[in-house]
């Protein structure tokens, strides 16, 4: 799974790589590419590849839908790690871009990553119907924006050391990162015109996020900072409201493997073909062991 991880990520950053060279005469251009490379392990870029897979669809197109992802998912880090949100200074094992580059080109640079984000799914390059073209940028703003991870990010400021309800946790970290997952499960479908599929996978997409950030909860919990690439024990100190902090980590670890089953289960319809999505949910949760 690390090799398929690290032969994707080399495709996607030689992609965003290129892509972004074309504004080199930009001086934010340098502090965007800081974070958003090498990147993390590509997880998103994966399920889009796992999902096209199962669909049939063109390699191309789908390269197109992650990397406008992994353009997502820098600028929502970026954003994170600042001192008015998380205060992070460590993010991917190197210092966060605003500990290198100062807070308002922090800002600027993911502000900028987001509007590229729309820029790759209406490129012309990105050979697909006007109208796919139109739905793909819609569902994305909205997976980003106050009804996703923008809207996520504001309820897990807003619950610091307050006691909340596992109802609003989990719409809470399906804002702030299920959302994101959601579209990595539709974008493929979309481009193939597959309404049949729309419901389950936005299910799944959404259960998927879930599970990514529960995971990355209890990494922080328990893991090290060494391993993880970022400060851990921090969302205890900071009284972060997490399904850990209602449940505690033994029921949470049940919490997991049930969600993980329930995945697995809505899969079973697409047999072997969802071999790679499932393999791909397997390596999500062995990041905490």
């Amino acid at each position: 799974m690390e090799k398929k991880l690290k032969k994707l990520s080399k495709r996607v950053n030689f992609f965003l790589n290129r892509y972004l060279s074309k504004f080199n005469s930009s001086e934010l251009v340098l502090p965007m590419k800081y974070g958003l490379f090498p990147g993390g392990k590509k997880i998103r870029s994966k399920i889009i590849f796992d999902v096209g897979k199962i669909f049939k669809v063109k390699k191309k197109d789908l390269m197109s839908l992650a990397a406008s992802v992994e353009t997502i998912h820098a600028y929502s880090l970026i954003h994170d790690d600042l001192p008015c949100m998380d205060d992070d200074r460590l993010r991917r094992g190197k210092a966060s871009t605003h500990v290198k580059f100062g807070e308002s080109t922090a800002i600027l640079a993911g502000n900028s990553l987001l509007t590229t984000a729309f820029e790759i799914l209406s490129d012309k390059s990105f050979k697909i119907e006007d109208k796919i073209k139109s739905d793909l940028i819609n569902l994305l703003s909205r997976c980003s924006g106050q009804t996703g991870i923008a809207g996520g990010q504001y309820l897990d400021l807003n619950y610091e050391k307050k006691k909340v309800s596992l109802k609003k946790i989990l719409n809470m970290e399906l804002k702030k990162t299920g959302k994101l997952f959601e579209f990595c499960c539709l974008a493929p479908l979309l481009i193939k015109k597959n309404k049949k599929n729309l419901n389950s996978f936005s299910r799944i997409g959404k259960d998927i996020g879930l599970l990514f950030q529960i995971i990355d909860d209890l990494i922080d919990f328990k893991g090290k900072t060494r391993f993880a690439g970022k400060k851990t024990k921090k969302d205890t100190k900071r009284g972060k409201a997490t399904i850990i902090s209602l449940l505690g980590y033994e029921n949470t670890v049940k919490y997991v493997h049930k969600l993980e089953q329930n995945i697995y289960n809505k899969l079973r319809i697409h047999s072997n073909k969802a071999d790679e999505l499932k393999e791909t949910i397997k390596f999500i949760v062995k990041r905490e062991k």
